[in-house]
């Protein structure tokens, strides 16, 4: 059994030794080895081989007379060989001999196409690289003639275009490696002219603001057909157009086609430049620096720096331009410059708002203006405040006008500056009071308080025309003659209406309506006269040295004032356009002003005359211990008979004065008189009477009366005058008639015949009496009519006592 299993063994490695290749029989032959049956399998082999070396016998047995043939047929064509290989030797030899000049012209041609194709490379590189170096070139012509915003385009198209395209060269380096310079140096020299036309405008702003201030007064002065066209038509081109060229330019990448366009955008054809009749802020500034920098950084990429930049720099001079000078308020120049400065910044950036894409927006603009307004409207407050000439105030609220006018019409709110305007308007009236009461006290300071002399026709026109002059009798009376008035009259009614029309004018072109103008005349008109006038009235009529004449002629100016105030009321409704009887008018106060000025006068003359009353009875030297003289009557006093021909002469002046007025004077005369009169009797130093002073007094009260009876001033009827000499006549016929027994019996009844005698008084009397009489008893006590006498006095008084008792309980 086991010889069986390893003959089949031998077998398989047999066959796989038959069928393995050479390389791979390692591992069969090994496991024959390994085994126990090697020299069995030894002996397999052996006949393995021998059988093969027999099957290879009868196959080369079986094929070997074709290989004879085979043999034999080769050896026939090894001659044909030998004759063939002679024919190609030959061949090969001539075509050899033949091919080398064909060989050399191959050689020449292959030489001529390596240089036609190095020749091809070379146009190809040198096509790119010309650009590059012809762009360059242009590059450097472009920055010698400062023509940065196309240098900076190029510079792009180099960088992006050509350079990529050209290769690797070195020159390509060094040029690729001055890029970043040129474009830093393009933006610090674009940024050096900003710089420079930011100095430029400020140093120039003046101009260009009083160039905008002529265009609008221009524009007011022109007809409404014109005034309602575009302002753009005076002086300066359409906004639109500015703008639509701008965002034409900007259409083509966002950049001018040229260095002119980029730079002046303002080139005007010759037609044009002939319809402006004023030059505008482009003609006189050289805008091209902004839009050029602004080109630039908008290309760079740092269009916001520069945005920030400009608006930064730009409020920086809007401080130094509200900034006042502190002497600004002295002269009408220094506003007039600062309000040019004003104007020509913002016409500045309102240009730059309408000709460029957001460099400056309307929001930032209308912050300027807010920051400047109130700056300006403060500024002007402080100023003006300094300021006490009315035509200096005058003109420059004119000034201001113009201003806000200005900028109005380049869209600027201005309503805050017409308030402040309407403020100023206080103080414009308070610097006109000031300067019309110095008018006013020169006049009052220079008439000379007489009725004016009219010789002439002529002059009583001239004289009419100043002052409405109402009174047909004194028109009738011939030449020469007096107008009633002095020469205070037409000045302070002609003053008036000066004072009138400089209000007017400070109103004019404020948009007010011709009732508010209405109202502010007539409220200033009623400071002037219930204010200014009125003091001014008062100090001519209080101050020292005036004597009655003046006082009465400044009665009368003031009569005659007062019924002018109905013209002025119609000169000021004729003016403004505004009717009198129109609905809240403000009236005029000129009638209480001159009403209460008359009644001061009145009062001053009233006064006046009871003061010289007052100096003739300090001449008065009675003798109060006289004795009663018998038989003729006595003199009046010295210095009564005085003071009786001074009142006659002064009452005479008063004939011009309203009737009311004389007769109140000539009372309060004689009132005073009669008052001063008793109060000598009632002096306390005055200790004794007697009946001869009473007498003296008796004949000088009867000589006032007479003065009273003869009527010195017409209109009292009856004895009225008499009135006032009543209360010391009765208490003087009390004592010469010594009738106390009438009077003690009827006292206290209406029908009492002295009635105006108080019994104070005539128990203070009675007691002066008295003591004069208890003197002379010293010497003559023992005679019976003196013992009698004084004890009449005695029973006298201490009934007078009692009735004042009774009285006073």
């Amino acid at each position: 059994m086991a010889s069986v299993e390893t003959a089949a063994e031998h077998e398989r490695i047999l066959r796989e030794i038959e069928s393995t290749d050479t390389n791979c029989i390692g591992p069969t032959l090994r496991s024959v080895y390994d085994g126990q049956e090697h020299g069995l399998f030894m002996e397999k082999l052996d006949a393995r081989i021998r059988n093969h070396d027999r099957e290879i016998e009868k196959m080369c047995n079986h094929h070997f007379q074709g290989f004879v043939d085979s043999i034999t047929e080769l050896l026939k064509v090894r001659g044909e060989a030998q004759k063939l290989k002679s024919q190609v030797t030959e061949t090969n030899r001539r075509l050899q001999d033949d091919g080398k000049e064909l060989i050399g012209s191959m050689e020449e041609l292959q030489q001529c196409r390596v240089q036609q194709r190095n020749i091809a490379t070379t146009i190809d590189k040198l096509t790119h690289c010309l650009p590059v170096l012809e762009m360059y070139s242009r590059l450097q012509e472009q920055m010698r003639a400062k023509r940065y915003y196309p240098a900076l385009r190029t510079l792009e198209q180099l960088e992006h275009t050509c350079l990529p395209r050209a290769g690797q060269y070195r020159f390509c380096s060094i040029m690729a490696e001055n890029i970043p310079k040129l474009r830093t140096q393009i933006r610090d020299t674009a940024m050096t002219q900003l710089r420079d036309f930011l100095e430029s405008i400020r140093k120039h702003s003046d101009k260009i603001g009083e160039t905008a201030m002529k265009q609008a007064q221009l524009q007011r002065s022109l007809d409404s057909s014109v005034s309602m066209q575009p302002r753009a038509l005076i002086g300066r081109r359409s906004r639109k157009e500015m703008a639509a060229m701008v965002t034409e330019s900007d259409g083509h990448g966002g950049s001018p086609v040229s260095e002119q366009d980029s730079g002046i955008l303002d080139v005007e054809d010759e037609e044009e430049e002939e319809e402006d009749e004023v030059p505008g802020a482009h003609d006189l500034v050289d805008f091209s620096p902004v839009y050029r920098c602004l080109h630039i950084y908008t290309v760079l990429g740092l269009r916001d720096v520069f945005e920030n930049y400009y608006r930064k720099q730009r409020r920086k001079q809007a401080r130094l331009v509200l900034q006042p000078h502190s002497n600004m308020h002295e002269t009408l120049e220094g506003y007039r410059r600062y309000f040019n400065q004003i104007v020509g910044f913002f016409v500045v950036e309102d240009h730059v708002l309408h000709t460029t894409q957001g460099l400056v927006n309307r929001a930032y603009v209308e912050e300027l203006w807010e920051l400047a307004l109130s700056k300006i409207i403060a500024a002007l407050r402080t100023h003006s405040s300094y300021c006490d000439n009315p035509d200096l105030v005058l003109d420059l609220k004119n000034l201001i006008v113009l201003f806000a006018d200005t900028l109005q019409g380049y869209g600027f709110p201005v309503s805050q500056l017409f308030d402040m305007l309407l403020e100023m308007r206080e103080q414009y009236g308070e610097i006109l009071l000031k300067k019309w009461n110095l008018t006013f006290r020169q006049v009052l300071d220079q008439d000379n308080f007489s009725p004016i002399p009219v010789t002439t026709e002529q002059e009583f026109r001239h004289y009419s025309a100043q002052f409405p002059l109402q009174d047909p009798e004194l028109e009738k009376l011939p030449f020469p003659k007096k107008l009633p008035f002095s020469e205070f009259v037409p000045k302070v009614y002609s003053q008036l209406k000066e004072f009138i029309y400089a209000c007017l004018k400070y109103s004019e072109d404020l948009h007010l309506s011709s009732t508010e103008v209405d109202d502010m005349i007539r409220k200033s008109t009623n400071l002037l006269l219930t204010r200014t006038l009125s003091n001014c009235l008062q100090y001519a009529i209080k101050k020292k040295n005036v004597g009655l004449a003046e006082l009465v002629q400044v009665i009368i100016n003031t009569t005659h004032l007062e019924q002018s105030c109905h013209f002025l009321e119609e000169f000021i409704s004729n003016i403004t356009n505004v009717p009198p009887d129109t609905a809240n008018a403000t009236k005029l106060y000129g009638t209480s002003t001159f009403k209460d000025a008359r009644h001061a006068a009145e009062a001053e003359i009233y006064t006046s005359l009871n003061a010289k009353i007052d100096q003739f009875l300090q001449l008065a030297d009675y003798d109060w211990m006289a004795t009663l003289q018998g038989g003729g009557a006595q003199d009046t006093s010295d210095y009564l008979i005085d003071l009786i021909a001074f009142l006659r002469s002064t009452f005479s002046v008063f004939t011009n004065l309203p009737g009311k007025v004389a007769q109140t004077a000539c009372m309060s005369a004689c009132k005073h008189i009669s008052t001063s009169l008793m109060q000598l009797l009632l002096d306390p130093e005055v200790r004794q009477i007697s009946m001869g002073a009473l007498q003296q007094l008796y004949t000088d009260v009867k000589e006032c009366e007479s003065f009273a009876r003869a009527g010195p001033v017409a209109g009292f009827q009856g004895d009225t005058l008499l009135l006032a000499f009543s209360d010391l006549r009765q208490l003087l016929d009390l004592f010469t008639q010594w009738d106390w027994s009438t009077y003690l019996a009827d006292y206290g009844k209406p029908t009492c015949k002295y009635l105006r005698v108080n019994p104070h008084t005539a128990l203070a009397l009675l007691e002066k009496m008295k003591e004069t009489s208890r003197k002379n008893n010293m010497f003559a006590q023992f005679r019976k009519t003196d013992r009698d006498r004084q004890k009449l006095i005695d029973t006298i008084i201490k009934q007078l006592r009692n009735l004042i008792a009774q009285h006073h309980s």
